[in-house]
């Protein structure tokens, strides 16, 4: 964040039809690690963040962007997953939302197009472009990109939280 951000600008809380995200805190990770704890929300994704050592590297590095959310259901309360903002480009008026996971229940059924729209239209409060990287593998992420209406911009290559060396696409889409 620079010095004109506040952590509220990057963690707000946003309301939707069917779910709800609000900033990620430290009493979350129980509810969250449970809900992340299914093999097959990572299946397309080359970090097994259902285990316990990974899931706690990607909390941990959520809890210091800043920019975490976590998302529940409006009907019942439950943790679904989450999502952050990152990588926050004041000058270029850009940030990345990525790190984003549903449980299997909500695949499908427009809860990830409710909360991209959500952080999308929040972010353009602060920039002008919204970026999403996207690992080149990950085909379900790449069609819910194109289904948002992002456009496949470039092809990068970067050392990830876990210390791998990673592809990834970026997808954008601009205000």
């Amino acid at each position: 964040m620079n010095d004109t951000e506040t952590r509220a600008d990057w963690q707000p809380i946003l309301r939707g039809p069917t779910l709800h995200a609000t900033p990620l805190r430290e009493d979350d990770f129980d509810a969250l690690f449970a809900a992340a704890s299914d093999p097959d929300i990572w299946a397309q994704h080359p970090v097994d963040r259902y285990t316990r050592p990974l899931f706690t590297l990607f909390f941990k590095t959520g809890i210091e962007s800043g920019g975490a959310l976590v998302v529940r259901d409006n009907a019942t309360g439950a943790v679904i997953g989450s999502s952050r903002y990152v990588n926050h480009d004041p000058v270029q008026r850009r940030v990345e939302i990525g790190y984003t996971f549903l449980t299997r229940a909500h695949w499908g059924n427009g809860s990830n197009r409710e909360l991209k729209q959500l952080m999308v239209e929040h972010a353009f409060r602060f920039v002008d472009v919204v970026e999403f990287v996207v690992g080149v593998t990950n085909f379900r992420s790449r069609a819910a990109m194109e289904k948002l209406g992002a456009k496949l911009v470039r092809t990068i290559r970067e050392v990830e939280p876990e210390g791998d060396l990673r592809e990834s696409v970026v997808y954008e889409i601009a205000k």
